[in-house]
């Protein structure tokens, strides 16, 4: 697909000047420059175009808030001169896969003051000794060069990412808040099952007693009928003896 047609479908009933980021990777440029983009793309923070066949960045319209251009596996030589004045607030640039041969041909790049970034993976000037050296030296405002800083740390997550992960974060007082409610939370369900097992020690207390209780009635009641059994049969024995005696007078 051309890239001209590819940008017209990229836009989705969106006007130029509502694009921020705008992706038309492996497309097709017809000559080697850029098509279909212009100066209305004034908001365009992010421009992507991979593996379109462009030889030249010469026709890249003027996008003073791009911050982010993939270029990578093109067949750019030079003419990086016009980033300067057409992109400049760039802070990140991917070359690598493009042609570029010699450093005097990133030597523009100085112009570029907020540039943070540069990829030139499989790029031709990599092969040159002290290639990391030279191009820092050269290039004082970069921080990362083909992903690693000058100490080789490995270039973290984007800002952009970053900003996002500390929003999902949330202020640490609200973190703090969320804490207390969970430990209050705990302490309460700790208590009610506190309170729980007390109310059933107390009711299996209390069905103790009640049954201790009522053994204890019910040894009273028999030591009772035991007693009352002796007595009557006390009574017994001594109606039977007077009866004797009224006997013996009788006679």
């Amino acid at each position: 697909m051309e890239m001209k047609k590819r940008i017209g479908l990229e836009l989705r009933n969106k006007t130029p000047t509502e694009v921020a980021e705008l992706v038309v990777d492996n497309c097709r440029s017809s000559d080697g420059e850029v098509e279909g983009l212009s100066d209305e793309y004034s908001e365009l923070e992010i421009l992507s175009m991979v593996n379109v066949g462009l030889a030249s960045l010469s026709k890249l319209p003027s996008l003073p808030k791009l911050r982010k251009l993939e270029v990578s596996d093109n067949n750019i030589s030079g003419g990086l001169d016009t980033l300067a004045e057409k992109c400049p607030n760039l802070t990140y640039l991917n070359l690598s896969g493009n042609k570029i041969k010699e450093l005097s041909s990133i030597e523009v790049l100085q112009n570029l003051k907020n540039l943070k970034s540069l990829d030139l993976y499989s790029c031709e000037v990599t092969t040159l000794d002290d290639y990391r050296e030279s191009v820092f030296e050269l290039l004082p405002q970069l921080t990362y060069l083909d992903g690693f800083d000058q100490d080789d740390n490995e270039v973290p997550d984007s800002e952009a990412d970053n900003d996002d992960d500390d929003d999902e974060a949330g202020p640490h007082g609200d973190n703090d808040d969320e804490e207390d409610e969970e430990e209050g939370s705990d302490e309460e369900e700790e208590e009610e099952e506190e309170e729980e097992v007390g109310l059933s020690y107390l009711m299996k207390e209390g069905i103790q007693d009640e049954e201790d209780d009522g053994d204890y009635v019910e040894e009273e009641e028999e030591e009772e009928e035991e007693e009352d059994g002796a007595d009557v049969r006390g009574e017994k024995r001594k109606r039977d003896e007077d009866d004797e005696g009224d006997d013996d007078d009788d006679e």
